[in-house]
């Protein structure tokens, strides 16, 4: 089974892949909730490069790590994945005249409900688009 997610980023296209693919900026938004942190992100953007994004609880009683291989990617447009259980992902992002819109797909995993999983999903692309809307504001009014 596969769930689809998507937001719409207020952010220049090239603002967008950068905070994506940036491992600075993906630990400032990579978790589902106030509770959680990403202390730490790796990212090899290239096919077959790898990437690796710690999750854990603010409190240390739980982590993980959130990792996997590029499988294709498309500057400023396609990233595809493979988790390293091999679920495929795979993230658009599509200039609008109203914003980039990001369109992130995914394969279900059985620990957890579909609706659970795509609450989380949805929740780390919510804390994604305030950060990089943040950033865009930050730069406009420096």
């Amino acid at each position: 089974m596969r769930i689809s997610i998507e937001t719409k980023v207020k952010a220049s296209l090239s603002d967008v892949w950068s905070a994506w693919t940036t491992p600075e900026d993906i630990t400032r938004w990579n978790f589902a909730s106030d509770e959680w942190c990403c202390p730490r992100a790796t990212i090899d953007l290239r096919p077959n490069g790898k990437f690796s994004y710690r999750m854990e609880s603010k409190d240390g009683s739980m982590g993980f790590d959130f990792s996997g291989k590029f499988s294709a990617i498309e500057e400023k447009k396609l990233i595809e994945l493979h988790l390293e259980d091999n679920r495929l992902v795979k993230i658009t992002f599509t200039d609008t005249s109203d914003g980039i819109l990001i369109e992130e797909t995914f394969e279900v995993e059985d620990e957890n409900s579909a609706k659970q999983q795509k609450e989380g999903w949805q929740a780390i692309l919510n804390n994604f688009k305030k950060h990089a809307e943040s950033k865009k504001w930050l730069r406009d009014h420096k």
